[in-house]
């Protein structure tokens, strides 16, 4: 219990006192027009209040990623607690700030067109395509885990088939109307929904007496059922993405830098809402590691039902909540991967748009962009759901390491501390391109050989980037 405090406090005294301390570097002026105003069309550029953005940036990003994730790092145990705190903090929360803040400053462009400006032609090309299928990926991932927990919940009512095609609907609206109409409206009280659920799981755990491991040396090792395919590095650090760093966060800031009336928002919009999401990481990584009896026991059941971690939200909503307040709680865990998914195509729909310079005004324009993509999200969901959630949760994760890159830049050419973004980027390099070596969807190398090639190629990575810094050191100089 002193741990998941201590965790708790940690990521409030981050958010007051971190994120005051980044936002110095982000070149923030609070009388500049935003693009919500310079750009203003009715549909993506529509100027909203700041608390209705946070709670929409919230939904938008949390999905099942804090909910599915946490339980399944909470396999590994309480070494999961670091990685929510430190990545939330230090590296996810400072992500999603920069991502939001330097779309403000391009006329609200997409991340793709963002990591051109700041990695070059090629990149962004490779960009724009890596991120419409990693946005697709979220849009299938996301239709199949509510439809799923919504089917548990009407079982001689309709099947997974039916709901697939009611979300499908509600995407389909959701990204073509005007982001004020559905979005704008529904969304603030589905994130207040998700973040009392979770408020109210904890409670209810400590009424009811239940132990949450504490994280001390003896505890600071690996807990996985199958500890050797599953070592804490990569694996612990890909699993929990969104409550601790997350690439597709950085797709999902733009969406709201187009609403923000005033850049002195972003850091209660973008990092507050990464802390929010890793608050919600941490309780459910607590209530995973006690509900059932220990760390050994939620690997039982994990490894029993075929990880599917939607069963173990059920029983531990309708236990701690009782049979309405589990089912209040359900909806409140499907309304927030449905809300990622509809923005995961709006965003897909939106970077599309932007490559081909395509205006969105008309509605017929973004039927153009939207039915494929729609069709091709459809097609995924036909494949294994444990099959998809694997390819994205290391695109998801690249995705932030390639996002760290170019902040890292930006700091440098505006001669900022860019080691705020440089540390994280070089972890996440080691993480992602290790794991693509070691793990089973990856080339399944063991750990002999993983381990040397991952940080061969995140020192090769390091390099290239001193090399970047020297040079433009020296063009700053041949310019004085």
């Amino acid at each position: 219990m002193i741990t998941f405090f201590a965790g708790l406090l940690t990521l409030i005294l981050g958010y007051i006192f971190y994120s005051r301390f980044i936002e110095r570097f982000a070149d923030v002026d609070g009388t500049r027009k935003t693009p919500a105003f310079t750009m203003k069309d009715g549909v993506d550029y529509v100027p909203l209040k700041w608390w209705k953005i946070f709670l929409i940036q919230f939904l938008n990003i949390a999905g099942l990623g804090p909910i599915f994730g946490a339980i399944a790092g909470a396999m590994w145990g309480p070494v999961a607690f670091l990685w929510i705190v430190l990545g939330s903090i230090f590296a996810g929360a400072v992500h999603d700030y920069f991502s939001g803040m330097l779309s403000i400053k391009h006329k609200g462009l997409s991340i793709t067109e963002i990591v051109g400006i700041y990695l070059g032609t090629g990149t962004k090309q490779f960009m724009r395509g890596f991120t419409v299928i990693l946005m697709v990926l979220v849009g299938a991932v996301f239709i199949m885990g509510p439809a799923k927990i919504l089917a548990g919940l009407t079982p001689n009512f309709a099947s997974v088939s039916f709901w697939v095609w009611i979300v499908f609907v509600y995407y389909l609206l959701a990204t073509m109307l005007p982001i004020d109409k559905i979005i704008g409206r529904v969304y603030p009280v589905f994130g207040l929904s998700l973040l009392f659920m979770a408020v109210g799981l904890i409670i209810a755990l400590f009424v009811k007496g239940y132990h949450i491991p504490e994280l001390n040396l003896t505890n600071l090792r690996n807990f996985h059922a199958n500890s050797d395919k599953f070592p804490i590095f990569p694996m612990l650090f890909i699993t929990i993405a969104c409550g601790a760093i997350s690439g597709f966060h950085a797709t999902q800031s733009p969406l709201m830098a187009r609403c923000l009336t005033n850049e002195t928002y972003g850091r209660r919009v973008f990092y507050g809402a990464m802390i929010s999401e890793g608050i919600v990481a941490l309780i459910w990584a607590a209530i995973s590691m006690s509900f059932f009896g220990g760390i050994r026991e939620l690997n039982e059941t994990m490894v029993a039902n075929g990880g599917n971690a939607a069963v173990i939200v059920n029983d531990i909503s309708n236990s701690l909540l009782g049979r309405l307040g589990g089912v209040l709680a359900l909806l409140g865990v499907v309304a927030a991967p449905i809300t990622s998914g509809d923005t995961a195509f709006r965003s897909a729909r939106l970077i599309v748009a932007d490559f081909m310079n395509y205006n969105q005004g008309p509605i017929k324009n973004r039927l153009f962009v939207s039915i494929p993509l729609f069709a091709i999200g459809f097609l995924l969901t036909q494949i294994d759901f444990s099959i998809i959630w694997r390819y994205f949760a290391w695109s998801n994760q690249t995705l932030a390491m390639i996002v760290l890159w170019t902040i890292t830049v930006f700091l440098v050419q505006q001669r900022k501390n860019y080691w705020i973004t440089l540390l994280p980027a070089v972890f996440m390099t080691a993480v992602t391109t290790t794991y693509l070596l070691f793990a089973p969807e990856g080339f399944s190398l063991p750990k002999s050989i993983s381990y040397p090639i991952g940080a061969l190629i995140t020192a090769f990575a390091l390099g290239m980037f001193i090399v970047y810094k020297r040079k433009h050191s020296a063009q700053l100089i041949a310019k004085t």
